[in-house]
């Protein structure tokens, strides 16, 4: 019983300076963590979360107006918005309205016209262009054929300045519809105006053989031709 209790006391002193080793390593991680949370904390300030700042639309009396938004500065152009190509981007050369496209017409760029124009035309001036068109037989506005004389002796930037700007009961597509693909719709209208006004003296020679010799009527819509007067009559298709 004698020599258990001595080697329990022995063992206990045996042990203590290890304890204490690790008492002491404790310590300093504990002190060590609480550095690491003061520093954290010492730099979590509020200053970007609560400030001096007007929310969108807040009112204000620091200036006369009490908005708190400011308008751009007269004369402010956005980045990549300068626009010095009066032709490109208002259809006009020195104020009036231009008969001349800012860029070569290609095929591909009718064809991009095609699909802008029945996306975006289509509802009210149909496919034809005789403004026929599904919303107008559902009782909108009827707008002008563009088979009218008018319109066929319109400059071409005057369709990109209606495109652009709105014209009647037609609002702007300005905001719908990049400035290229107007001109490229444009394109498109002189080309259906073209199809049902053309002249056979107009086709190459070496393609008339082949229109005389086609089969099938030569209006294979059953489209009624367009007269030369302004009025656009019964020159609307059936749809």
């Amino acid at each position: 019983m004698e020599c258990t209790k001595l080697k329990s006391d022995f063992t206990y002193r045996d042990a203590r300076p290890a304890i204490r080793c690790k008492r002491a390593r404790t310590l300093v991680g504990q002190g060590i963590t609480l550095l690491f949370v003061l520093a954290a904390l010492a730099g979590c300030r509020l200053d970007m979360h609560i400030q001096p700042k007007y929310l969108p639309d807040r009112p204000t009396d620091f200036f006369h107006d009490g908005r708190s938004e400011r308008p751009p500065v007269p004369g402010t152009v956005a980045r990549g918005h300068l626009r010095l190509d009066e032709l490109l981007y208002t259809g006009k050369e020195n104020g009036v309205e231009s008969n001349r496209f800012p860029f070569p017409i290609t095929r591909a760029d009718l064809e991009r016209g095609r699909e802008q124009y029945n996306i975006f035309c289509t509802p009210c001036h149909d496919y034809t262009g005789y403004g026929k068109g599904m919303i107008v037989q559902r009782g909108f506005p009827h707008p002008p054929s563009y088979h009218i004389e008018r319109l066929r002796n319109a400059p071409v930037g005057h369709f990109f300045d209606v495109i652009s700007n709105g014209f009647g009961a037609m609002y702007s597509y300005g905001s719908r519809i990049d400035p290229a693909d107007r001109w490229r719709i444009a394109a498109y209208i002189r080309a259906l105006e073209l199809s049902q006004n053309a002249k056979v003296q107009e086709v190459p020679a070496n393609e008339r053989q082949s229109i005389g010799a086609a089969p099938g009527p030569a209006n294979p819509a059953n489209l009624p031709s367009p007269s030369a007067t302004g009025t656009q009559g019964d020159r609307t298709p059936k749809q």
